[in-house]
């Protein structure tokens, strides 16, 4: 789709947003079109307008990408912080105050009493591979069996290297808002 700006006759700080066939559309953030004119000069940026885009138009567009930013960065370090299906987790374990005190006869202060307390828990690694049956076209033959790398692992790896496509691509500016 191609815009093209169309200034108000009588405020000349006013405008609307003129499409292919016909479209007018005002410069409300609240207007799904406007949403979409927002959304192709992100993708396209000033290949989608007849003339130059007007300055708040592209901030406008600059702080929905930024947003948009912001959360694929987060999901994406979220994810990726997950724990490893083919390594595991280990068990974490801290020491913590049980909310008693005892008083300590050489030093004349009252100490908290620590007990250690799991704050994670283990998990294990999934096994790397898992046989499956696999049934031929003949009704008659018997099934075989077949061993495949593991479904959930696959699927992990897959995932965390999509994650990482994003936090990799992200700018410096949104790592910054976020961390």
């Amino acid at each position: 789709m191609t815009y093209r700006i169309q200034m108000h006759p009588t405020d000349l700080d006013s405008y609307s947003i003129d499409a292919d066939g016909g479209l007018s559309i005002p410069s409300d953030p609240a207007n799904r079109d406007y949403q979409r004119v927002l959304d192709d000069i992100i993708e396209q940026g000033a290949e989608c307008f007849e003339g130059d885009i007007p300055e708040d138009l592209q901030a406008a567009a600059d702080a929905k990408q930024f947003a948009q930013q912001v959360v694929a960065y987060t999901a994406a370090t979220a994810r990726i912080a997950q724990y490893i299906l083919s390594v595991g987790r280990e068990e974490v374990v801290e020491s913590q105050p049980t909310g008693e005190q005892v008083f300590n006869e050489e030093t004349f202060e009252m100490e908290d009493v620590m007990a250690d307390v799991v704050v994670v828990t283990a998990i294990e690694p999934l096994e790397a591979t898992v046989t499956r049956t696999v049934y031929g076209d003949d009704p008659e033959a018997e099934p075989t069996e077949e061993t495949i790398e593991n479904p959930l692992i696959t699927q992990d790896n897959e995932e965390r290297a999509a994650a990482q496509a994003v936090v990799d691509e992200t700018p410096q500016a949104v790592k910054d808002t976020v961390d």
